[in-house]
């Protein structure tokens, strides 16, 4: 499959906006609606759109406190990343979760309505993942930049 600039631009219009009809992007690109419809197609089609979502704004559904949770497993086994990666994917409160190298193995960004709440998950669900060694949290203050656009 060919991958051209019209397409990074195509692309580029629905990670701002999804919700653009293919008339107003047809408009943008100039070509036919039907260019544009064929050419979303062939994207999601190639792995290059893997869905459409709606951005949820945290403060209006009490969800603004935001922590990136550092944990360390007491073993690297395979037996003990399969059992938490498990586990950590069935927690609501973990939006990220990301394997690493260095001092911590994994990296977490936990969303909850505020810090009593932020001090439950961590008592009554993450630390109550086996294998856990340590867990080191860190709080945002403040969000200077938060995108979801890749641009090429």
């Amino acid at each position: 499959m060919t991958f051209d600039t019209v397409d990074k631009k195509l692309l580029e219009y629905l990670q701002n906006d999804s919700k653009q009809t293919n008339k107003e992007l047809s408009n943008k690109l100039g070509l036919s609606v039907t260019a544009v419809y064929e050419r979303i197609k062939k994207l999601e089609k190639g792995g290059f759109i893997d869905g459409y979502i709606a951005l949820v704004n945290k403060e209006k559904v009490n969800r603004n406190f935001v922590v990136f949770c550092h944990v360390k497993l007491v073993q690297h086994s395979q037996e003990f990343v399969v059992r938490f990666e498990k586990e950590v994917k069935k927690l609501n409160e973990v939006l990220e979760c990301y394997h690493l190298s260095g001092d911590y193995d994994y990296l977490l960004k936990v969303i909850v309505a505020d810090m009593q709440e932020f001090r439950a998950f961590m008592v009554e669900k993450l630390t109550n993942i086996n294998h856990i060694g340590s867990t080191h949290s860190m709080f945002v203050i403040n969000e200077v930049k938060h995108t979801t656009v890749i641009n090429f």
